[in-house]
């Protein structure tokens, strides 16, 4: 179970991300953005070591807003061969000096979001200990196991970020975030598993869509 800790951490998470997010290929704005917090959910590390949180940051720096998804791991040493995924360092006031990684690249988070959408792990709240996120909702229409304890090479598009699996499966997690109307399945077509969340629009309003879509072989 992942504790809550109300303490500092220098810098911020959002000041971290406003500096990380513009050289993403995703990223949609053309400067320095201005980051609020609309949302997110976390996973456990069943060893107890990983600290997971998927926040939903929007930029409202542009003259639309625009909501993305960032998955991100914490841990207390440096993750071997990760170099790349870094996104800076901070200093907790209570774990001490914390490495932030880009989750998709992390194979502790990667293993818990296939487990998430199999329905073997539950999304916990983002600022509760030991609390779920009745928001979070997860599928999975697969044969077997998803998961594999092999790092998956993750590939960023102008969408999002595709994680090949092993047996030609794909995951893709979708940075950009859309809100789907009540109008429109939640299930894209020809997926075998998916996450949807819900997160905060500009103007405080309750937006659902789709944060990762799970393809099989030939999808």
């Amino acid at each position: 179970m992942a504790v809550i800790h109300r303490t500092s951490v220098e810098p911020t998470k959002l000041e971290l991300l406003g500096s990380w997010l513009p050289a993403r290929p995703w990223f949609r704005g053309k400067g320095e953005p201005e980051l609020v917090t609309s949302g997110g959910f976390r996973l456990d590390d069943p060893a107890g070591e990983v600290g997971m949180e998927f926040i939903v940051v929007t930029d409202t720096s542009g003259a639309e807003a625009t909501a993305y998804l960032v998955p991100l791991t914490y841990r207390g040493a440096p993750l071997d061969g990760a170099e790349h995924a870094l996104v800076g360092t901070m200093e907790h006031g209570v774990l001490g000096r914390r490495w932030a990684y880009d989750g998709c690249h992390d194979p502790v988070l990667v293993a818990q979001l296939l487990a998430l959408i199999e329905g073997r792990v539950h999304a916990q709240a983002q600022n509760i200990s030991d609390a779920p996120d009745r928001e979070v909702t997860s599928s999975f229409t697969g044969e077997g196991a998803a998961s594999s304890a092999s790092p998956a090479p993750a590939t960023d598009d102008r969408e999002g970020t595709v994680l090949a699996l092993p047996h030609g499966a794909l995951l893709r997690l979708q940075r950009v975030l859309r809100p789907v109307p009540d109008d429109e399945p939640l299930v894209p077509q020809g997926a075998t598993g998916h996450v949807h969340g819900s997160w905060r629009g500009p103007e405080g309003e309750r937006a659902r869509g789709l944060f990762a879509v799970l393809r099989g072989p030939g999808n």
